[in-house]
């Protein structure tokens, strides 16, 4: 009889223990988890000379594609304001920008668009443009041009002399009259016409007008106005004959000392499209991991043989929507923290947007509350801080030189996926990590169309293929060298 007892309390005992040890176990060490250095962002607030490292035009080609070196524009272009109030001021209009974008895709979806003056074309882009983050160079008519990067514009545009009001740039303003291959659109060619039918602009011609005139306004009150011209456009050794853009006369914003844009939106108008020819409609990026200076790489054409990948790349089809034609939507089906699955209703309803002009990801409410709620569980024992802005989940990690964050997921139709690099998933508020928040933000409504931000972005290699019309994923540490 006392053997029995014993026998069955070393059983409830063995049971009890690996209950215990199994929760332990699932809270901690059995999550995936990534180490994050802190003393990295430890940022200097002096001022350095980097311009000319940004200007060097630096660039490989390999068969059918051109690699060109990406910078982060606040490394290139950065002033002395100290870099926690930077970092603050980029949330702030982060969250302007999202709200302006939720707009324009609610009104492109309902066929609500607004009616115009035939002297205007309709709005093209809802970024703002002071925190589109990254900038390349291309050669435009025989002179280097530092434009910035944005996936969600069509229109690629430069500042022209002689210009009636433009704002600072660092380079000269390109200037047609020097350029032998510059020739002007005609407002009553074909090329303006469909142009025209590009944006929605259907007005005629004014009879004193010669020329295919553009505006473009951006969603802060920027905006640039000109006329379309054709000029030979390099990216290195490859040439583009006739390449449509911007001639901009009268511009206005915070363009941050760059020349201009470069529109990689997918429509007739943008850079990949009138690249077509050259590089089959197929581009990617890998966006550095840090502002200090480490460079990242676009790629125009879809040699992935010159790609760095680490992983294998993971394919997703596009999502085709009514009126969103201009934007690269998935279909996020799901996303995991630490390797725990969340559940959301909003997985695969509403699509998602891949955007290079958005710093946050935002998520429906009910998929940010799942995420939280998992992040918290997994992420313990740290002391907290204020939240700010749209960032609710802060931390003050100040005393800390490395620490462990559970490894964040996101995964899409047809079983492609990606692991937010461990550089996205904390957004340091302050520059001593006093203050540094999950760097991901709840919409206002479940029915909002969700948004992937260039923060997750990061050592990712992304690859769009608009003939396929699918987009890749693999991770890989982003340089150009």
């Amino acid at each position: 009889m006392t053997k029995q007892i014993t026998l069955c309390l070393t059983l409830i005992f063995s049971l009890f223990m690996g209950i215990f040890l199994s929760r332990v176990l699932a809270s901690s060490s059995y999550h995936e988890k990534n180490l994050l250095n802190l003393q990295k962002f430890q940022w200097s607030n002096q001022h350095h000379n980097t311009t000319s490292s940004c200007f060097s035009h630096k660039s490989r080609n390999h068969e059918d594609s051109t690699t060109l070196e990406m910078k982060h524009r606040d490394f290139c272009f950065r002033k002395t304001t100290e870099m926690s109030q930077r970092q603050q001021d980029r949330l702030i209009l982060d969250n302007e920008q999202v709200q302006i974008l939720q707009s324009r895709l609610k009104n492109s979806i309902s066929s609500e668009f607004q009616t115009l003056s035939n002297a205007q074309i309709p709005l093209t882009s809802g970024a703002r443009l002071q925190i589109l983050n990254y900038v390349v160079t291309m050669t435009l008519g025989g002179k280097n041009m530092t434009v910035i990067v944005d996936t969600g514009s069509d229109l690629t545009w430069v500042q022209c002399q002689p210009c009636r009001s433009c704002y600072t740039q660092q380079q000269p303003l390109f200037n047609p009259s020097t350029s032998l291959s510059y020739r002007v659109m005609p407002c009553k060619s074909s090329d303006c016409r469909s142009f025209q039918d590009v944006t929605g602009y259907s007005g005629p011609c004014p009879s004193n007008q010669s020329t295919c005139n553009y505006i473009v306004n951006y969603g802060d009150g920027s905006y640039t106005r000109g006329e379309l011209g054709k000029d030979l456009l390099n990216f290195g050794q490859m040439s583009v004959n006739n390449f449509v853009f911007g001639c901009g006369r009268n511009n206005k914003g915070l363009f941050g000392g760059a020349s201009g844009l470069m529109g990689l939106g997918n429509s007739a108008l943008s850079i990949i499209t009138q690249t077509d020819d050259q590089f089959s409609g197929v581009f990617s990026y890998c966006l550095p991991s840090s502002e200090q200076g480490d460079p990242g790489s676009l790629t125009l054409g879809g040699n992935s043989s010159i790609y760095k990948n680490t992983t294998e790349i993971s394919y997703t089809k596009m999502v085709h929507s009514p009126g969103l034609s201009t934007f690269y939507m998935l279909n996020l089906t799901g996303m995991s923290v630490g390797g725990v699955g969340i559940n959301g209703p909003s997985f695969g309803q509403n699509g998602v947007l891949l955007d290079s002009g958005t710093v946050i990801t935002r998520l429906p409410p009910s998929v940010y509350t799942a995420l939280k709620a998992e992040f918290l569980k997994q992420f313990s024992g740290f002391p907290t801080a204020q939240r700010f802005s749209i960032l609710d989940t802060c931390f003050d990690l100040s005393g800390f030189k490395e620490v462990n964050i559970p490894t964040i997921r996101m995964q899409f139709e047809g079983n492609a996926e990606f692991n937010v690099d461990v550089n996205g998933v904390f957004y340091f508020v302050k520059a001593d990590a006093s203050q540094t928040c999950l760097a991901f933000a709840s919409l206002t409504y479940d029915d909002e169309i969700a948004i992937i931000g260039n923060y997750q972005q990061k050592n990712l290699r992304v690859v769009y293929d608009t003939k396929k019309s699918v987009v890749g994923f693999a991770e890989e540490e982003c340089s150009f060298e």
